[in-house]
């Protein structure tokens, strides 16, 4: 009986530590999750200042250099080309020595069969720039009911693009409702046209990425400059202008003319 009674005061010891211990276990685990609660904010959204997307438009919206399609469409004027046309092509043989590779495609509407004087002249124009060898004629169908499918003129070269489409606007600017329109950031199309404009007009898309190599310096310049240093004269060039200003020309006479 004793012995019964002992062993059931020791379980129930055990049993209490063994409560006390699970109790001071879960109020540590509730512990560290009300303080990691309370660093992350439960989850709740609040204005963070940190960007969600680069600030600076040059990294969101990078120029990047790609092999692409260079085209130019010919309309015969009269079956013929015009000299306008011709000047555009020499252009165009040109920037393909410069920055072109492969083929240049002649692609023809395949329902217009009246385009064959003009494609002679484009090849002779393209063989007058020695292209010859690398021309190559195919056909295409219109895209709906066009009333004047040109003749397109194509090869693939060097060109300078934007990958991000402009013209996109995922946020409300003027939202005061939204997290978006308490940030104090460019808006997401900020800078894309400017970065495709220049994509477009820039002469040699290298120049983006590395810069051309040093002319030779103008040997008689650098002379004078020597040899005014000698002389104890400065080397400086002074820039002489006898311009007078608009103000002062105009508006003189007037006011000696209202005078007399």
């Amino acid at each position: 009986m004793i012995a019964t009674k002992q062993k059931r005061t020791a379980g129930a010891a055990g049993d209490s530590g063994w409560e006390n211990a699970r109790a001071r276990r879960g109020a540590a685990v509730g512990f560290a999750a009300a303080l990691a609660c309370s660093l992350s904010g439960c989850g709740a959204d609040y204005a963070s200042s940190d960007p969600v997307f680069p600030g600076d438009f040059q990294a969101r919206h990078p120029i990047a250099l790609a092999f692409a399609p260079t085209s130019l469409e010919v309309f015969p004027v009269g079956g013929a080309l015009d000299s306008r046309t011709i000047a555009n092509l020499r252009a165009f043989a040109e920037r393909y020595r410069e920055l072109g590779s492969g083929q240049i495609l002649i692609v023809t509407p395949s329902r217009q069969g009246s385009e064959a004087r003009a494609v002679n002249q484009i090849r002779r124009t393209l063989a007058a720039a020695g292209l010859d060898r690398r021309v190559s004629v195919a056909s295409y169908a219109p895209y709906g009911r066009e009333s004047a499918p040109p003749i397109r003129v194509a090869f693939v070269s060097l060109k300078a693009e934007v990958r991000t489409p402009c013209g996109l606007w995922p946020e409300d600017l003027a939202s005061g409702s939204s997290l978006e329109g308490w940030k104090n950031e460019p808006y997401a199309n900020f800078g894309c046209a400017t970065q495709s404009v220049m994509a477009a007009q820039v002469d040699d898309p290298r120049d983006f990425v590395q810069p051309r190599a040093l002319a030779p310096s103008d040997a008689a310049m650098r002379t004078r400059a020597i040899e005014d240093v000698r002389k104890g004269q400065d080397p400086g060039t002074a820039w002489k202008t006898d311009l007078i200003p608009i103000g002062g020309s105009g508006g003189g006479n007037a006011a000696s003319g209202g005078g007399q």
